[in-house]
């Protein structure tokens, strides 16, 4: 699990250094689809991956304001902080935890029961899915995207 995790920070730490380039009203500009912006989407990522990986670990997730969120370095500190915690988990990561199974209950009071393994896998992919917006945007304000060339990389 940690390799596809790597991949993944591997990207958004490119996409970092993207946003150096970039202005920062290009970075909190609206625009449609995502979270709403560059910075937001990438903040994102990193919040639904501490919310997630916190509750496998029995923990409360941290909660951060999206809204709050204004600049870059803010959003590369809460990504390295939820990097630790993560790397840290996913070093454990056993056999074991692919059945092993997570219950939650949504805010209209239904319950779920997932698989560790889903759950890091819906984790995995919800950052690909977003870093896809991104490349989007990218384009649309005239930029080359960041390669996210798994096999390359």
């Amino acid at each position: 699990m940690l390799e596809i995790f790597s991949y993944n920070w591997q990207v958004r730490d490119d996409w970092f250094e993207w946003c150096r380039g970039v202005n920062s009203a290009e970075l909190n500009k609206e625009r449609t689809g995502g979270m709403g912006s560059i910075l937001k989407n990438l903040f994102h990522v990193a919040d639904c991956e501490q919310i997630w990986m916190n509750q496998l670990q029995g923990k409360d997730p941290m909660e951060k304001d999206i809204q709050a969120i204004t600049t870059l370095d803010e959003v590369i500190a809460f990504s390295e902080l939820t990097r630790q915690q993560s790397e840290s988990f996913l070093s454990l990561w056993t056999p074991a935890y692919e059945k092993k199974e997570f219950n939650m209950t949504s805010k209209t009071g239904k319950t779920y029961t997932f698989t560790y393994k889903k759950v890091v896998q819906h984790v995995v992919t919800h950052e690909i899915h977003h870093i896809g917006q991104l490349s989007v945007w990218a384009r649309e304000i005239g930029e080359k995207p960041v390669s996210s060339d798994y096999i390359f990389r």
